[in-house]
């Protein structure tokens, strides 16, 4: 117990040195890109004003309401104290919402849409991997180079060719947004019916290319376990076949839970082409957005909080890890 306690302080100390450093970077990465976005959003406000006193007053007004005319140290302070109690200020690109009131709207559609094809996505690859590697034959021979041409397509082109099938060819599903573009969000079966209907494309462009990773991931290291010299020795002294087989998907299970945990704390990055390609209303199209409207405020929350995801997911897959296999708790404990 005592030696999984260092081995749990030791995560937690370099958890938070990452966080505080990942902190600092997401603010000040943002604020490097070239241009000025409050005069963006005062010259869509003065359209046909000519007086230059008065777009001065505006400009001055708006920097003071974002914080830009103060020093970039303040903007830091003010920044962590206000992130802090979930506060990131105005949104440039949608002013007048809040960064927060943005990120509110667009969160549930990129959870409701990833971590389910994640799940699925995962499960189906790892059964289908290990049943390749243990039943072998004809499955091994067909299932191998299915899952290497869907691993390699990438998952724009995965999303480019379910659209055009299903989407443009068929017509059997809608091409683009998240709910019908006459429907105003309620609990309606037909507004239910809609999200259902819209979700089928993005759903299944993540779900196939997730299986062939996962599959080939699988299979390797199942085969590399039902050839090591402990299940040979357990054969030998005549352990039955299904005790064997636990202990080796156990083992080969490891690496493909590291993949889960990434997946799952990378998804609102990796939900950015499929939301774009389908125009679904995520956090993916959201970033999109706010870095085409330079909104740094709003890249910062969102960045943000996919650096504290993959944080937390890394956080909990080494305190698994060090539950799973004592010997990586041992030898990053010493």
């Amino acid at each position: 117990m005592k030696g999984y306690r260092k081995y749990f302080f030791n995560k937690l100390v370099w958890f938070l040195v990452t966080l505080v450093c990942a902190f600092i970077l997401n603010f000040i990465l943002p604020r490097q890109m070239p241009g000025d976005p409050v005069a963006a959003i005062v010259a869509r406000q003065v359209q046909g004003m000519s007086n230059t006193t008065g777009v001065q007053a505006i400009y001055e007004q708006y920097t003071e309401l974002f914080g830009t005319n103060r020093p970039m140290y303040e903007q830091f302070f003010l920044y962590v104290r206000n992130a802090l109690q979930g506060d990131f200020g105005f949104s440039f690109s949608q002013y007048p919402r809040t960064v927060s009131d943005v990120i509110r709207a667009a969160l549930w559609w990129t959870i409701i849409l990833q971590f389910p094809a994640i799940i699925v996505g995962w499960l189906i690859g790892n059964t289908l991997g290990a049943l390749a590697a243990y039943v072998k034959g004809g499955f091994d021979k067909v299932l191998l180079p299915i899952s290497i041409f869907a691993s390699s397509i990438p998952p724009f082109g995965m999303a480019m060719i379910l659209l055009v099938i299903f989407g443009v060819s068929l017509q059997w599903l809608p091409t683009s947004g998240g709910y019908g573009f006459d429907l105003i969000p309620n609990m309606s079966w037909r507004f239910v019916w809609s999200v259902i209907v819209h979700y089928q494309l993005p759903f299944w462009s993540i779900v196939l290319v997730t299986i062939g990773g996962q599959a080939i991931g699988m299979r390797s290291m199942a085969i590399y376990e039902l050839n090591a010299d402990y299940v040979k020795y357990g054969r030998f002294m005549g352990i039955k076949d299904g005790k064997i087989v636990r202990y080796v998907f156990r083992n080969a299970m490891l690496p493909q839970i590291t993949g889960l945990a990434l997946a799952v704390g990378t998804m609102v990055g990796g939900a950015l082409v499929a939301e774009i390609i389908f125009s679904y209303p995520g956090l993916g199209s959201t970033i999109f957005t706010a870095v085409l409207g330079q909104d740094y405020p709003l890249i910062s929350a969102t960045t943000l909080i996919i650096t504290i995801m993959v944080l937390l997911a890394n956080f909990v897959i080494e305190i698994i890890y060090g539950v799973l296999d004592p010997r990586i708790k041992a030898a990053q404990a010493d």
